[in-house]
This record gives C-alpha cells, structure tokens and sequence, in this order.
C-alpha cells in the first residue's frame, strides 16, 4: 500500500510485544527494513525470525530504553546495518501491576523507573536518531502516548505524567525540527488487548476476563483495540500521504476521547 516505505530503515523501541510487536511486522510487510530494539530478548529474537520467514528484513538490538548509551548502539545499528534511519516508532512504556498507587504512596524509584522508560526514552531516541534525519533531509518520528495523557484514571500519577510528558515533548519537537523537514506524530491508543494490558488489569485486583468486557463497554465502539490498528495508524503516519502532518496526535480509542469522563468506568487501559 505503501510504496514509499519499501527500503526505508525503520526502528521500533518496545518492539517485541504487543503494539511495537505487530507494527514492526507491518513495517516489515511493507518493505522496510526493522530494527527492532527491546529489553526482552527471548520475545525480540521471536519477533525477528517469525519476520525473516514471511520475507521481511529486520535485526534485534536487545537493551533498555531508559538507558542513554543503549539507546545510542541501538540507532547505531540500524544506521550500521541498513545505512540509515528514515522512521523512529518510539512505543516502550511500562505501568508495572505494583504500581497503582497515589504520588502519596508511589516509591520515587517507581516514579523514575516509569518516567525513565516512558519518557525520558522518547527524549534519548529523538536525540540520537534526529541527526541522522538531519542527514537525510527528512524523517518521522512517531510516539505511541496514550487517552492517559489526555485524561487520567486513578492511580496512575507517573504513567499519566509520562504521557502527557510525552505529547507535549512531541510537540515541541516539531517545532524545532520542522525546517529539517522531520515530522512529529502521537498515537493515543484506547485499550488494546496486550500483555502491558493483561499487566494492568493485574495491578487494579481485577480477573483479566471480566476486566476485558468491562473495557470493551466503556468504549463506544464496544470493543478493545487490536495491536494491528495501531501499527495501520503508524503506517499512514509514516507514509507520503501524511506529509502535512507534525505536532499533532491521533486517538485510536474506539471513541473513548469522544465519550468523555470514561476513565471511573474503566477498569484499565494501556498502550503496549
């Protein structure tokens, strides 16, 4: 569908699960060419071979986002291997089952390790790959944020913050960098059934089941989201049909923004 994107050196941060899972397959599918940059190995080195054997191009970087020099080896690879870097998916985030407290009650270890991973990654990524764009004389950057940012739910005060950190820190981005010809885009998922959700549903003492069908109400479609309905989002983004777009965010929410005051009624609701 996208022709453009054939070739093009894509990486994909919390690609080995979920959301990053089924859009660095959709990179692959179109043609381009996947790094795939994770913590979990076993998962990331699967995600690759399921690739490889549909046809796809891709290669595993295995390391933590929240770290400044592994984020730094892991742009150096894709520019290493595939001698450029057209696209970055900035989509790690945690929200830890032990982590639905109060800032009154949150550890600051918990804090920091939820802004490290969630936002401070995206900060990290952009530094490192924005230079290389800069050679290209374009590139995209997309971060997969969340409704979180836009309106919160109880107990989630670093998760919240992280994401609306996250939008404003795109925004902001796509100012500095227009003249680069580097656009910026933010993709606030709705619930979408992935392990960072089944995680979730954990961390607020619900059954997943149950916690499943009471999501799928509360959105106006009457239904959790698909990883695969944000990868589409992710392509579109990327693609030469959305040349005019930077500094914007896109809800992928089955309605939920629209509904409005959903967040008493919903049991959770994550990203990855």
């Amino acid at each position: 569908m996208y022709k453009e994107l054939i070739g093009k050196s894509v990486l994909v941060t919390g690609g080995a699960l979920g959301i990053g899972a089924a859009t660095a397959k959709a990179y692959a599918k179109a043609g381009s060419l996947v790094t795939i940059f994770d913590i979990n190995k076993n998962a990331g080195l699967d995600i690759v071979k399921s690739i490889v054997e549909e046809g796809g191009e891709a290669q595993f970087f295995h390391g933590d986002a929240s770290k400044s020099q592994n984020c730094l080896d892991a742009v150096n690879m894709a520019i290493s291997n595939y001698k450029s870097l057209s696209v970055l998916f900035n989509n790690v985030a945690i929200q830890p089952p032990d982590s639905y407290l109060n800032a009154v009650d949150l550890s600051e270890e918990m804090w920091d390790k939820i802004i490290n991973v969630n936002l401070k990654s995206r900060y990290l990524m952009a530094k490192f790959s924005i230079p290389h764009m800069k050679k290209l004389g374009k590139g995209v950057i997309i971060s997969v944020a969340s409704v979180q940012g836009l309106q919160s739910m109880p107990l989630v005060p670093a998760y919240a913050a992280s994401k609306g950190g996250d939008l404003s820190l795109m925004r902001q981005m796509s100012l500095d960098f227009a003249k680069d010809n580097i656009r910026f885009a933010s993709i606030n998922p709705g619930t979408i059934e992935t392990p960072m959700v089944f995680n979730a549903l954990e961390g607020t003492g619900e059954n997943i089941k149950e916690g499943l069908i009471n999501s799928a109400q509360a959105h106006p479609l009457g239904r959790n989201g698909k990883p695969e309905e944000i990868a589409k989002m992710a392509l579109f983004l990327s693609s030469d049909n959305a040349q005019f777009i930077t500094g914007s965010h896109f809800n992928v929410d089955g309605g939920m923004m629209a509904k409005g005051a959903w967040a008493s009624s919903v049991g959770a609701s994550g990203s990855n």
